[in-house]
């Protein structure tokens, strides 16, 4: 065997290893999703949302009051708009009530959008009723979209590296080039 193949065989056995340990931690991660919310007060689903907004570079991050917050848990803003978003942490879908306090304190705290944020799904009457009251509707898959952002960064990077090896041709060179992510 000259030196090329062996280096080829290295670097081929290197990125099947990279790739196993890859999917198992997104498979670890994935599994870990099901139960993330699961003994979480609504206090604290409040407070670790108001955290992942500030990650997603949302300013003037802040929980109201535990009562009398008017129907909205967390005031931010983001790029000249203000967002007055209700969190509701349920094991069940969420259904309209969420939408009315929504709704109501959007207009009470002055703010442009009104969002209800869940680790859940939504009812049908309440996307319908959300759609016409124009609130946003962040459910479970976009908040865990949002935490995969913000506390895996590396996913998207090796997706990228590994979508762009598997394109890349091989090159007439003796020389073997790591890409430039390493």
């Amino acid at each position: 065997m000259d030196i090329k193949t062996i280096a080829i065989v290295i670097i081929g056995i290197a990125v099947l290893v990279l790739l196993a340990a890859w999917i198992w931690y997104i498979k670890r991660s994935s599994n870990d999703d099901d139960q993330m919310f699961e003994d979480m007060e609504g206090a604290e689903f409040e407070q670790y949302c108001a955290e992942l907004l500030e990650a997603k570079g949302f300013e003037n991050v802040e929980t109201t009051p535990q009562s009398h917050d008017y129907g909205i848990d967390i005031i931010a803003d983001k790029d000249g708009i203000t967002y007055a978003i209700q969190c509701k942490c349920y094991s069940d879908t969420v259904g309209i009530k969420a939408i009315q306090e929504a709704y109501a304190g959007r207009d009470y705290y002055k703010s442009m959008v009104g969002v209800v944020m869940t680790n859940q799904s939504f009812s049908k009457p309440a996307v319908d009723f959300a759609s016409k009251l124009n609130i946003l509707l962040w459910d479970g898959d976009y908040v865990m979209k949002l935490i995969h952002e913000v506390a895996i960064p590396e996913k998207k990077s090796m997706l990228d590296f590994f979508g762009n090896l598997l394109k890349k041709e091989p090159e007439e060179s003796d020389e073997v080039e790591c890409p430039e992510e390493f």
